[in-house]
C-alpha cells in the first residue's frame, strides 16, 4: 500500500516496536562496543557504525526511494553536508578524471575546486539554467548538478543531464539540499547519489550540522561509507537522534514552508521596487516548467533583487519576523544579502529569503512593510 509523504516521515526508520521501549530509541554514546571473538558483529568500534546512525540512515533511505516498488536505497549520514559531497567526489575521483560541477552551485564548491585540481583531476563548470552542463560533460567521470540551484533558484532537467552523463559512462550526483526527498527524489530521476546538507530542510531547526549521501547502487554506497570511516567525518549520536525526531515533522514543515514561499512570491513580484523574483513554484518563473515536471514542491526559498547594497541592508534591518542568518530551510524565517560573503555571482541587493513556519499572513506583512521602511 502505498502511504503519503506525512505518513512515511512519521514512521521513517523506527525499530520493530517492542514492550515498553521507546519508538525511538535514544542516542547511543559509545566508542566500543563488548566484542568476543572475531569482529563479525555489526558494531564494533565507534567511528565505523552506531545503532542511532543505524535508525536515522534507514529513514532517509526510506524517504529517498519510499514506496511499494521503490528502488532500494543505502544512506550514509555525515557530519556535515560538506562532508558528504567530499565523500562522494574524493571516493570517486582519480587523478586524470574530469568533472563538471555547476558554476553557480554553493559557494564552497570553489573551495573543493581548489582540492580537486591539487589531486590533479580536471574541473569543468557550466551554470545549471538551460542544461548548460551537458557542454562540458564529454569524457567526465562524475557529473555533479545542484537543482535548484543556491541561491539563484535556476533548474536543470535532471532526467536529460542524467541520459546524457550515463551514455558516455559518466556518474550523476545530485545535491538535493533546498527540494529534500519530499520535494524531488534523484534517484527517481536517474541520480546515482542524492546528497544533501541536512543541516537546512531535512531536520528543519536550524540547531544541528548533518548530511547524508544515499545510492541505490551498494558498491557505490560501500565507497562513500569507506571514505567516513577513513576521514571520521562522522556525526555524533546525540545530532543523529535530533535528525531522527525531526524527520516526523518534516511533511507539515515542507507543506507550510512551500505554500507559504509561493504566496511571498507572488506578493513580492507584484512590486515595483524590487527586480528579479525568482521562486520555481511562480507560473511565469524560468524554471517552472522543468520543475514542475521532475518537483513535487517548490521548495522555502525565494530570491529577489534590491536596487542596492543599502537598500538591501536597510529591508533586512526593518524585518522582525525575520532572522538575518545565512541557512535556510528552517521553522524560522531567514533571509540575507547574500553579496555579504562575496562566493556568489549575484547583485549586491540580492536577497535570499527562506521562508519559515510562521502564519503565511504574518510574514507577508512583515516583509511588504520592511519594503515599504526601507525605501
Amino acid at each position: 500500500m502505498t502511504r503519503g509523504d506525512g505518513t512515511r516521515a512519521v514512521r521513517a526508520g523506527l525499530p520493530e516496536p517492542e514492550p515498553y521501549a521507546p519508538a525511538l530509541p535514544g542516542p547511543v554514546f559509545a566508542a566500543h562496543y563488548h566484542l568476543p571473538g572475531e569482529p563479525t558483529g555489526p558494531y564494533t568500534y565507534g567511528r565505523d557504525e552506531n545503532p542511532t546512525w543505524t535508525h536515522l540512515e534507514r529513514a532517509i533511505g526510506e524517504l529517498e526511494a519510499p514506496g511499494p516498488g521503490g528502488t532500494e536505497a543505502e544512506t550514509v549520514v555525515f557530519a556535515s553536508g560538506m562532508a558528504a559531497v567530499s565523500a562522494v567526489l574524493f571516493s570517486q575521483l582519480r587523478t586524470g578524471d574530469a568533472v563538471v560541477l555547476p558554476s553557480d552551485g554553493y559557494q564552497a564548491l570553489a573551495l573543493v575546486r581548489e582540492q580537486l585540481e591539487a589531486y590533479g583531476i580536471e574541473v569543468r563548470t557550466a551554470p545549471t539554467g538551460g542544461d548548460a552542463q551537458l557542454s562540458v560533460l564529454e569524457g567526465a567521470r562524475l557529473l555533479w548538478i545542484e537543482t535548484p540551484s543556491n541561491p539563484g533558484l535556476d533548474v536543470c532537467d535532471v532526467r536529460r543531464l542524467v541520459a546524457a552523463a550515463h551514455a558516455t559512462g559518466a556518474l550523476v550526483a545530485m545535491d538535493n539540499t533546498l527540494a529534500t526527498p519530499l520535494g524531488q527524489r534523484p534517484l527517481e530521476l536517474g541520480a546515482d547519489f542524492s546528497v544533501a546538507s541536512d543541516t537546512k530542510g531535512l531536520t528543519g531547526h536550524g540547531d544541528i550540522l548533518l548530511g547524508h549521501v544515499t545510492s541505490r547502487d551498494a558498491a557505490l554506497a560501500a565507497s562513500v561509507r569507506r571514505w567516513r570511516k577513513i576521514a571520521g567525518a562522522i556525526p555524533g549520536p546525540m545530532e543523529a537522534w535530533l535528525a531522527h525526531r525531526s524527520l516526523a515533522t518534516l511533511a507539515l514543515r515542507v507543506d507550510r514552508q512551500c505554500a507559504t514561499a509561493l504566496v511571498l512570491a507572488e506578493a513580492l513580484a507584484a512590486r515595483d521596487d524590487i527586480t528579479g523574483v525568482r521562486h520555481p513554484g511562480l507560473p511565469d518563473d524560468p524554471s517552472h516548467e522543468v520543475a514542475a515536471r521532475q518537483m513535487r514542491r517548490f521548495g522555502s526559498v525565494v530570491s529577489f533583487v534590491l536596487p542596492d547594497r543599502e537598500r538591501a541592508e536597510r529591508f533586512l534591518g526593518a524585518l522582525r519576523l525575520v532572522d538575518d542568518a545565512t541557512s535556510f530551510g528552517g521553522v524560522r524565517s531567514t533571509a540575507e544579502r547574500r553579496g555579504r560573503w562575496g562566493g556568489d555571482a549575484v547583485p549586491e541587493g540580492f536577497i535570499r529569503f527562506s521562508v519559515g513556519a510562521e502564519d503565511p499572513e504574518d510574514l507577508v506583512a512583515d516583509v511588504l512593510r520592511a519594503l515599504d521602511e526601507a525605501r
